[in-house]
């Protein structure tokens, strides 16, 4: 599968610039939040493929206007076309602001979703705001990772964790590993290819 990921700095070529065609060809995309809802709507209805999205620390506008057209995944476990991806959006609490979460508010919104994992015999990619603590986070407080999303990686073993919320020009890389996960920080945008488990290859469920 193709996949188009998606946070915080909407792109040019697809927005101002866009031209008809430029989103041909992704069979999903998937945004890690802090965009645009009037954005990922666009974007959904010219790529003809399903956008899933979780919220970032800037999306409290989506409780009233939610992307049109797109699938919210926080505290979900998704399968499309056998690809299993989860949902876990927001950032450390640094402000009265929506969508921040405590470590522990964290590891509570992770033990839920054990159970979920284990029945759909894994994960393929986990979509977060944040990055994982030490692994692509930010060193001040606002951008700071969750320490909680390190023995998740332990015990689930995605094949991607996908999040934003550090901009590339903060001198942070695209993309890391961590034992047999790629991080992939989405900021911008970027584009993977990734094949689902033969098994699950026939099942796609939204909830």
């Amino acid at each position: 599968m193709k996949i188009l990921l998606l946070s915080d700095e909407p792109e040019p070529l697809f927005w101002d610039y866009y031209r008809p065609g430029r989103l041909d060809g992704f069979d999903l995309i998937l945004s890690a939040g802090d965009l645009d809802a009037e954005y990922l709507s666009f974007l959904v209805t010219m790529a003809h493929a399903p956008l899933l999205y979780v919220h970032g620390n800037h999306d409290g506008g989506y409780e009233v206007h939610p992307p049109e057209g797109c699938d919210c995944i926080e505290d979900k476990l998704v399968t499309v076309n056998g690809l299993r991806i989860l949902g876990l959006g927001g950032s450390a609490v640094y402000s009265r602001g929506p969508h921040q979460y405590t470590e522990r508010q964290m590891r509570r919104r992770i033990r839920k979703l054990n159970l979920r994992v284990w029945l759909h015999k894994g994960v393929d990619i986990v979509l977060t705001h944040a990055a994982p603590h030490d692994h692509g986070d930010d060193t001040d407080y606002a951008h700071r990772g969750f320490e909680a999303f390190v023995p998740m990686l332990d015990r689930w073993k995605p094949r991607v964790l996908a999040h934003g919320h550090v901009h590339l020009r903060y001198g942070i890389p695209r993309e890391r590993t961590y034992g047999s996960t790629r991080i992939i920080n989405a900021c911008g945008y970027t584009v993977i290819e990734i094949d689902p488990d033969p098994s699950q290859a026939a099942k796609t469920h939204i909830y």
